[in-house]
């Protein structure tokens, strides 16, 4: 069983930056994918960032070039960096580990979740 924290969201104003991170549980994290996925009120949860277990990282379209996102395997933690933030960042975050460790953008792949921080990006 992995538990996964979220922290580091707030509000903030257009063009500023954020940094969410996620502490997990676990002696396996290393070998794990770890995704951020986020969700709109009245909208589905979407794919964000994804690392794999072996560093790769991916993006989603509407992020690529503002958000980065990083592992730190020594201290079980993955976060991510937002920059250039936009009104349409607006959602919670969800922390999300797939114990396959290997790429994808699906929801239904992961398998462990957070319990979500929300991020306000105001205009």
């Amino acid at each position: 069983q992995v538990q996964l924290v979220e922290s580091g969201g707030g509000l903030v104003q257009t063009g500023g930056s954020l940094r969410l991170s996620c502490a997990a549980s676990g002696r396996t994290f290393s070998n794990y994918a770890m995704g951020w996925f986020r969700q709109a009120p009245g909208k589905e949860r979407e794919f964000v960032a994804g690392i794999t277990g072996s560093g790769s990282t991916y993006y989603g379209d509407s992020v690529k070039g503002r958000f980065t996102i990083v592992r730190d395997n020594a201290k079980n933690t993955v976060s991510l960096q937002m920059n250039s933030l936009k009104p349409e960042d607006t959602a919670v975050y969800y922390c999300a580990a797939n114990r396959a460790g290997g790429y994808s953008i699906r929801t239904g792949v992961y398998d462990y979740w957070g319990q979500g921080t929300q991020v306000t990006v105001s205009s």
